[in-house]
């Protein structure tokens, strides 16, 4: 008996897609190699919800989100650990080569709220009465006092939960192996065990798994790869020194106050594959690297020492760092997301609705446009 929409992949996507296709009383099947949460959904600390420094093809869906982020754990009846905290993008230049510097903030200001993101240009001056413990070498910032944050897995499994109590049926330890073909659509999805009929569509939302799946299935390439995405965590403080969601213009620095006093330090350090551990780690300069970055801007931290750092959970990376979500000529029912380049998590909500939209109605939202695979050809 075929099921009409089978989701590949448990993270806040695959997880929330179930949970919008259920709630819209379709038939949901998931298939999760792992558990709920295990890949880049999960881990170490919080995740930013943030507008602040998008690309602006994503700020239309951003703007989606923020109705969204507030109301979910009501929706879902549990905690997500959201916060709007407001986030801060600093700049310690006031002009950077052609990409970067206070002086682009004004810029980047229009373009954001024009999009629907409230975005504001900060003195040096106003920045440090929102952050008395940054560094005076800060110039000024652009402000977006609706970004915040929320606790990745609790809100991935929470949508999990939920899709469950509406309906969909979720397979954990169960990874998909094959799809099978039959006049430009798939009929169905293996496992090692089974073999489920696929009745109106399948998403592939297993993010680094998706390059592969397409490539072996459906000899396509996807402009994708991998990369291990550093996180850190300090020890407990007595005083935590920061206040809001943190990014910065030049450093590759983000940083977040967390449960249990400690601030999170990430921002685009990597990790890299140990082949003997078969799996991502962090490594004692880089995790140096970014601390010594964090102790820069914030020299409270100076003092601090990181207790935990973790590169275990991959993220897939497009070519232009926007996420892909389309569907291909070989396989026209399947519909395919990946590229999250770690930025994903914020605009999951709004994505996912549209996703489920997409699943159901059999034609693409108009907001999901830009993130087509004809952008990288001249087919556009």
């Amino acid at each position: 008996m075929a099921t009409d929409h089978i989701i590949v992949g448990g993270g806040v996507y695959g997880a929330g897609t179930a949970w919008e296709l259920a709630s819209r009383g379709e038939d949901v099947l998931l298939l999760e190699a792992d558990e709920i949460a295990s890949g880049a959904s999960g881990g170490l600390g919080k995740r930013g919800v943030r507008a602040n420094g998008r690309d602006p093809r994503e700020l239309p869906l951003m703007a989606l989100a923020y109705d969204m982020w507030p109301t979910l754990a009501d929706e879902l009846g549990v905690e997500t650990g959201y916060e709007r905290t407001g986030h801060l993008r600093l700049y310690e230049r006031t002009t950077a080569g052609l990409w970067g510097g206070f002086e682009t903030a004004p810029a980047r200001a229009q373009v954001q709220s024009e999009l629907g993101v409230e975005t504001r240009v900060l003195s040096k001056e106003r920045v440090a009465e929102l952050e008395p413990h940054v560094s005076d070498d800060v110039v000024g910032a652009l402000y977006c006092p609706n970004d915040g944050v929320a606790d990745q897995t609790a809100t991935t499994r929470g949508l999990a939960r939920a899709a469950v109590e509406l309906g969909a049926t979720i397979r954990e330890q169960t990874p998909v192996r094959g799809l099978e073909l039959d006049g430009g659509e798939v009929t169905a999805v293996v496992t090692d065990d089974d073999r489920f009929e696929v009745g109106e569509t399948v998403l592939l939302l297993s993010n680094t798994h998706v390059p592969e799946l397409v490539e072996s299935e459906l000899d396509r390439s996807l402009p994708v790869w991998t990369t291990w995405p550093q996180v850190s965590t300090t020890e407990p403080m007595d005083d935590v020194p920061v206040n809001h969601l943190i990014g910065h213009d030049h450093r590759r620095l983000a940083l977040k106050a967390i449960p249990g006093d400690r601030v999170m330090i990430s921002g685009g350090w990597r990790g890299e594959w140990d082949e003997t551990a078969q799996q991502g780690i962090a490594l004692d300069d880089r995790i140096e690297g970014n601390a010594a970055d964090a102790r820069a801007v914030f020299p409270a931290l100076r003092d601090v020492d990181v207790e935990t750092a973790d590169a275990s959970r991959p993220e897939s990376v497009s070519v232009d760092h926007v996420p892909i979500l389309d569907t291909l000529p070989e396989a026209t029912n399947a519909i395919v997301g990946t590229g999250w380049t770690g930025h994903g998590f914020a605009i999951s909500l709004a994505v996912n609705r549209l996703l489920a939209r997409w699943a159901s109605e059999g034609h693409r939202p108009e907001l999901l446009a830009p993130f087509s695979l004809d952008r990288f050809s001249n087919a556009a």
